[in-house]
């Protein structure tokens, strides 16, 4: 099999420029082991775990899952009380991770503190500002949100073909493209317009290594890209969520009461989104990150499954469309 060899990969020492980054509820040891052992990059979420002594029983856990290259995602949100993050970022540094992916409020900090450690630090942002502060605090690497992804997209409305092209014209260090990726041809167009690889959530989400609830899986085969909505929006901290009857009442109370957060706490808690992933299966009840990509996603597969289709396309494309586009005037 052919292979795609980029930035990503040479530096990283991973086989393909796929990255399975960090996600609540869904990041842990037995997925990002999963990803890596398939040749691509795979994070566990380090706040998915209630404690820095948890984490650091996850990280050892992935050590024993696979021998290859793996990271830590470190995400800063706003919480009212919020979580000891130098005890997580220790566990980081102490269990000798090599690679963290940083996301979040004020990031600046954290982006200087794991890099005077070491270790590639992998910037998840959502516009250019953001990424150019990034790069001035030492990031290695970008990992550019288009308004596409799950999770926080920002508040800007960006999508990816323009924010790619963006980006290579006003960044000096690599960047990877992320949010509604999960066909190769889209590894093919992130390739072209100047990204080293991509990043992937709600793919593998639906893989068969994803520790959540086989009706969650199945949630993203049958509904398709017109199913998600953003809550918050009220708070300016838009999230893009699968779009349920929960969902659908904090977007109602929202515009009733903006800016109330007291009035959907009850509704968005991270105890209901836990329990829907790992015990019920109930895709009503809570609120759940996931991205329009699921109009692509057809079918459960494996990490390897997935990873090879997105290169093998990916390569076939390339190659079929300079084939095609390219004439010599010879």
């Amino acid at each position: 099999m052919a292979k795609l060899d980029t930035f990503l990969t040479r530096k990283l020492g991973i086989e393909h420029p796929v990255v399975c980054g960090g996600m609540h509820y869904v990041g842990y040891a037995k997925l990002a082991a999963s990803v890596s052992n398939a040749g691509g990059l795979g994070f566990i979420t380090a706040l998915t775990q209630p404690s820095a002594d948890e984490l650091k029983k996850e990280i050892r856990l992935c050590k024993t899952l696979t021998d290859k290259p793996f990271g830590v995602n470190f995400t800063l949100l706003p919480a009212l009380v919020p979580p000891n993050y130098q005890a997580y970022a220790d566990v980081i540094i102490s269990e000798g991770v090599k690679i963290v992916e940083t996301a979040g409020n004020k990031p600046s900090k954290w982006i200087q503190y794991f890099k005077k450690n070491d270790i590639f630090v992998i910037h998840k942002c959502v516009n250019i500002r953001h990424a150019k502060r990034a790069q001035k605090d030492g990031a290695d690497l970008i990992s550019i949100d288009g308004f596409e992804c799950a999770g926080h997209p920002g508040t800007e409305t960006i999508g990816n073909f323009l924010l790619l092209a963006l980006a290579a014209k006003k960044l000096n260090i690599p960047f990877i493209a992320s949010g509604g990726v999960g066909s190769g041809k889209q590894l093919a167009a992130a390739l072209v317009l100047g990204a080293e690889g991509v990043n992937c959530g709600t793919l593998f989400m639906s893989s068969t290594e994803a520790n959540i609830h086989p009706n969650i899986k199945q949630a993203l085969i049958d509904y398709d890209e017109t199913n998600t909505t953003h809550i918050f929006e009220s708070l300016n901290f838009h999230e893009r969520v699968f779009k349920n009857k929960t969902a659908l009442k904090v977007r109602e109370i929202e515009k009733k009461y903006p800016g109330d957060f007291s009035k959907i706490r009850h509704l968005v808690s991270g105890a209901a989104y836990k329990k829907s992933f790992q015990q019920t299966g109930n895709i009503n009840d809570s609120c759940w990150s996931c991205g329009p990509v699921i109009g692509l996603i057809d079918e459960i597969r494996n990490c390897k499954e997935i990873i090879n289709s997105l290169v093998t396309e990916a390569i076939s494309v390339i190659e079929k469309t300079s084939t095609k586009v390219i004439k010599s005037n010879l």
